[in-house]
């Protein structure tokens, strides 16, 4: 089964690459992914203490993640997979990519402001050479009804 990789952050943008990646794999039998990873630099403490925050940031990643979860089984019928790891952001999602090869696409919201798309979609687009399936990018000023339209 072919599935859609979304990153899991805590920006706006996310929404709607949830939303794109449910509704696609919704409408082509497919499954979703979502990915979130943990920078290093949250456990650069001692031994003790980095344990702790890496429960702590796990927790996080779980509950965010269960909100997209409920919506997407309940409006989409498809049940996502949570994937967490621990690293830079580029390279794991990349690593994750080329380990899982039942992703088909990789899809990302860029931010609606005129800054730029977002830092995510900057630093993976030089690395998307590296990626063995396509690149989505989904802009984050769309309503969920022109989602629906288009997917």
């Amino acid at each position: 089964m072919r599935k859609f990789l979304v990153i899991l952050d805590d920006s706006r943008e996310c929404l709607n690459a949830m939303r794109f990646a449910a509704m696609r794999a919704a409408h082509t039998g497919g499954g979703v992914t979502i990915l979130s990873v943990i920078p290093p630099e949250e456990f650069a403490h001692w031994v003790g203490v980095g344990e702790i925050m890496r429960a702590e940031a796990r927790e996080r990643i779980e509950v965010h993640f269960e909100v997209y979860a409920k919506w997407m089984r309940d409006k989409q019928r498809v049940d996502p997979e949570l994937v967490i790891r621990e690293g830079e952001l580029v390279p794991e999602i990349v690593a994750h990519v080329s380990e899982d090869t039942d992703i088909g696409v990789v899809v990302l919201g860029a931010a609606p402001d005129k800054k730029g798309p977002g830092p995510l979609i900057s630093q993976l687009t030089r690395a998307s050479g590296s990626l063995p399936v396509p690149l989505t990018i989904v802009p984050g000023g769309l309503s969920k009804e022109r989602l629906e339209e288009i997917t």
